[in-house]
């Protein structure tokens, strides 16, 4: 009875003990961050920038830990935040093709100028469309999103019409840029985004479908030549930032309160805007390093115009059969709320 009588003491002190830390012990949530592009890249910076939001108005209760490396290959990482491998990131949806349809009405020629606004109107029409909504099952989306508007990179010559864009091998990441692309005659490859560095300086391909941002974020400026730009772009991609279900559904009340805050068009004009000031900075990046600068003229355009609408009954159709009510209303609104923002 001696030892028990000794020992008893102990056990209830480090019990209260345990129960007094407990709080503080539990109170901290580790959040997994992982980004597939570089540290300074805006899509890292603005993820990273998100977390400390958040990690501030929770009091410190989520702390983020920015992985050294991706846990996947960009067209794995929806996979690899549904299935538990890391917490948050965010991906192409183009990158897996077929799995996505309805995301692509954000990825059509001539939307806008601005990654903001495509950004947020691209954000209210996932939130009011429930087919897009069951296209991501599996995770927590915390917004979708675009960059900026598409341009065209060269490393062999001028592009100013159709005829120019034949011949040449692009590099393109998927999704409706695919079709577009097709439309128009190019001899096209679908890789993903930091692939395009090795890709262009060994010349196996010739050039890539940007928004401005990429030349600096992934050391083209010494590669790439030549520049067409389109009012509104060419193209558009779309974008879904995310987080494991497990990991939310696990979240106290308070901090899914501040998830769900911070969710949605905050997110979503946080991306917008950071790529926004990038593609700024990236050409003015480009004039100094001396890449050459073509702007679409109306004949062009209208060539572009021609050349795609099409597109837009394929898409509906495909849509359609994926549950979305009137696609091409959808992206009738989807434009006009554009103009709007």
């Amino acid at each position: 009875m001696k030892p028990f009588r000794i020992l008893a003491p102990t056990l209830a002190a480090l019990a209260a003990l345990a129960a007094l830390s407990g709080g503080s012990v539990q109170a901290q949530t580790v959040l997994t961050l992982s980004s597939w592009v570089p540290p300074t890249h805006s899509l890292t910076v603005t993820q990273q920038e998100w977390c400390a939001q958040l990690e501030q108005k929770t009091a410190n209760k989520v702390k983020c830990n920015q992985l050294p490396r991706a846990v996947s290959a960009p067209p794995g990482t929806f996979d690899a935040v549904r299935n538990g491998l890391v917490d948050l990131s965010f991906t192409v949806q183009g990158y897996t093709p077929g799995r996505f349809v309805t995301t692509q009405i954000a990825e059509f020629p001539f939307l806008g100028d601005s990654a903001e606004a495509t950004s947020v109107a691209f954000q209210r029409v996932y939130a009011k469309t429930p087919a897009m909504q069951d296209e991501h099952k599996g995770v927590k989306v915390l917004a979708v999103f675009t960059h900026g508007p598409g341009i065209v990179f060269n490393t062999k010559k001028p592009i100013v019409n159709l005829a120019d864009l034949q011949g040449l091998k692009f590099r393109i990441g998927g999704g409706m840029v695919n079709e577009i692309s097709k439309a128009l005659g190019m001899n096209v490859t679908l890789k993903p985004a930091p692939e395009s560095y090795e890709l262009l300086s060994t010349g196996v391909m010739d050039g890539t479908l940007f928004p401005a941002e990429s030349v600096e974020s992934f050391k083209l400026d010494k590669i790439v030549k030549y520049s067409t730009t389109f009012p509104g772009g060419l193209y558009n991609t779309a974008f879904v930032f995310m987080m494991n279900q497990a990991k939310y559904d696990s979240l106290p009340p308070d901090v899914k309160k501040v998830v769900d805050e911070l969710s949605g068009e905050v997110a979503a004009r946080m991306m917008g805007k950071s790529w926004d000031k990038a593609d700024r900075r990236s050409l003015a990046f480009m004039q100094a390093a001396g890449v050459q600068s073509n702007k679409a003229d109306a004949a062009f355009v209208k060539t572009v115009t021609e050349k795609t609408d099409p597109l837009v009954d394929t898409w509906a159709k495909a849509a359609e059969a994926k549950g979305m009510k009137d696609p091409k209303k959808a992206l009738a609104d989807f434009r006009a709320e554009i103009k709007k923002l």
